[in-house]
């Protein structure tokens, strides 16, 4: 990250050593506008409308009169999208409504994924400011701990312990966050390294201020910009993770839908109504890829760097 040069100018004022609004690593804030928009594509475009789509049925469907996920009605099995408007996408193999059970797998996923994300934002940043502000022996053992979980599939490890514990929606959320925050360690690590002896650090040591202050103050508001390309990534992955231990059966369980399961159970009605599985694939597509373009977005088009270098 570089500095400006007034803000280094006035590192040694007590407090806040930055002008209203100047923080280090940043520039003014039309030039930060101007720069985001020259980096806007149509794809950039796409992709935030195939998330706000997913977004609005998840959250509209619900407030709906027809939202009806778990009721079942065997007379109106396998209806045909757009022929009753009671269910607009049709119905699946036990006559539940596809729309309502779309909108409610969409709301687990995310509830989730976001929960996970969170706890991964918690772990990596404490741990990677930790390691690469104070170095030495911290950073050693920090450093180690990243490698061995880096050493253990997350996939397995998550079969592992749902097979061992049972599938349900805390033991998710507790292991793909325990497991899953050396990336956001590593960025804070190597933003925390490269700032801890600059001006802007010093000058509130001089004055007293606390590791814990400095720390607070001014390495965590410079390590979030460059985690914020990490968030929509990893909630894309987690929904996908979510979405395969459903597929196996070790994820969300019946009657709660998800769209890993609601693929799984439409693959033996392939050719009788194939909309069920293609239904809850477009919506994971349609979430996933828009995550995914989103995040390419903050990084020039490519792909989040995790290594911290």
């Amino acid at each position: 990250m570089t500095q400006t040069e007034d803000a280094t100018s006035l590192a040694g004022r007590v407090g806040n050593p930055f002008p209203r609004g100047l923080r280090p690593g940043t520039t003014p804030r039309t030039k930060r506008r101007g720069a985001a928009w020259q980096k806007s594509t149509p794809s950039f475009y796409v992709a935030v409308g195939m998330v706000a789509i997913v977004l609005l049925v998840i959250v509209i469907v619900p407030l709906l009169p027809i939202f009806d996920p778990t009721s079942q009605d065997l007379k109106l099995r396998f209806l045909d999208p757009f022929t009753d408007p009671a269910h607009l996408l049709g119905t699946d193999a036990l006559g539940r409504d596809m729309l309502s059970r779309l909108a409610l797998a969409g709301r687990v996923s995310l509830s989730i994924a976001v929960p996970a994300v969170v706890l991964n934002l918690i772990i990596g940043v404490t741990l990677g400011l930790l390691a690469g502000y104070f170095g030495g022996k911290l950073d050693n053992v920090i450093s180690a701990l990243a490698d061995i979980q880096l050493a253990i599939p997350i996939m397995l490890l998550l079969i592992a312990v749902v097979s061992a514990l049972g599938p349900s929606e805390i033991t998710l959320i507790v292991v793909i966050g325990v497991a899953n925050w050396v990336g956001y360690a590593r960025v804070s690590r190597a933003t925390a390294w490269s700032l801890r002896e600059r001006e802007f650090i010093w000058a509130p040591k001089t004055h007293g201020a606390s590791e814990a202050w400095i720390l607070r103050k001014h390495l965590v508001p410079n390590v979030i910009p460059a985690l914020a390309v990490l968030v929509p990534f990893d909630i894309g992955i987690i929904v996908l993770l979510e979405a395969a231990l459903s597929f196996l059966g070790l994820g969300i369980q019946a009657p709660t839908p998800s769209w890993g399961g609601m693929i799984k159970d439409g693959q033996a009605y392939l050719r009788d109504d194939p909309m069920i599985t293609i239904f809850p694939g477009i919506m994971l597509f349609m979430l996933v890829a828009g995550l995914q373009f989103i995040s390419q977005r903050f990084t020039g088009d490519r792909q989040p760097d995790r290594s911290g270098s």
